[in-house]
């Protein structure tokens, strides 16, 4: 079960603690990741949940999370909501950014020297950002983050670890649930725009998100559109017809 943290994030998402209407969208951000470093959880044997922000470069991942959000969000615009499943634990898992690795960061003017990770689902968000406007425009209009905003690794036999999707496992996501939806309530409080939401992935993020907002109404609409990962793995012939899939989706949306 998840120890302590749903109880007091939603305490003090009621109490508006954290989530003052004088603060910018950034000050939202960093200070809900800052709960996050409280988080802690007994998962099954064979899982494990990677943490950047209470790990061995906390102090790192909180320095580059704060040039980043207060690069781009240093404002109170609302912004819609991009949700993945899980970070990557060679990816964001390492930088604490969502769908952004250290070779696009340093091309932002963010640097970081401890380590150096690139991601081809990363670079294919990199394009779309660049055709939809830019990455000012990109994060004025959007805020991306995943529906359990931990990475998630699953450990085998032979002792080697792998990435893994909460709803993989059901006794794993049941365990999870309250973790996801807590911080998925404490998100839309930032200021997001509550009437669509884009998720990457269309099997079983989309479906998961797609039950659970049936049940508690988050969203008019939940957008899906498919992995980064999947399409440059597996149709990167067809990139452009992705990205023009993805922006046409971004476009079509328009902010309330």
């Amino acid at each position: 079960m998840v120890v302590d943290f749903v109880d007091d994030l939603r305490n003090n998402a009621k109490l508006g603690c954290y989530m003052s209407k004088k603060m910018t969208f950034a000050e939202k951000v960093l200070q809900f990741y800052d709960k996050l470093s409280y988080a802690s959880f007994d998962v099954p044997t064979g899982f494990k949940i990677i943490n950047p922000f209470n790990g061995n470069h906390k102090d790192l991942v909180k320095k580059i999370m704060t040039q980043f959000y207060q690069k781009y969000y240093n404002d109170v615009h609302p912004r819609r909501l991009i949700l993945g499943s899980s970070p990557s634990r060679r990816a964001s898992g390492v930088t604490g950014i969502p769908f952004e690795d250290t070779k696009h960061l340093s091309e932002m003017g963010i640097f970081i020297d401890k380590f150096y990770v690139t991601k081809s689902s990363s670079g294919f968000l990199y394009d779309v950002m660049r055709e939809y406007g830019g990455c000012e425009k990109f994060y004025t209009d959007f805020y991306m983050n995943f529906a359990h905003p931990l990475g998630i690794i699953k450990i085998h036999s032979k002792g080697n670890e792998v990435n893994f999707n909460y709803y993989e496992d059901k006794k794993l996501q049941a365990i999870l649930y309250p973790f996801i939806i807590s911080t998925l309530r404490a998100q839309i409080d930032f200021g997001i725009d509550t009437s669509v939401c884009y998720c990457i992935g269309s099997g079983g993020n989309y479906s998961f998100l797609s039950n659970i907002n049936e049940k508690h109404h988050f969203f008019d609409e939940i957008i899906p559109l498919e992995h980064p990962r999947f399409i440059m793995q597996y149709h990167s012939k067809d990139k452009v017809k992705f990205m023009d899939k993805y922006l046409n989706a971004l476009h079509n949306s328009e902010l309330k």
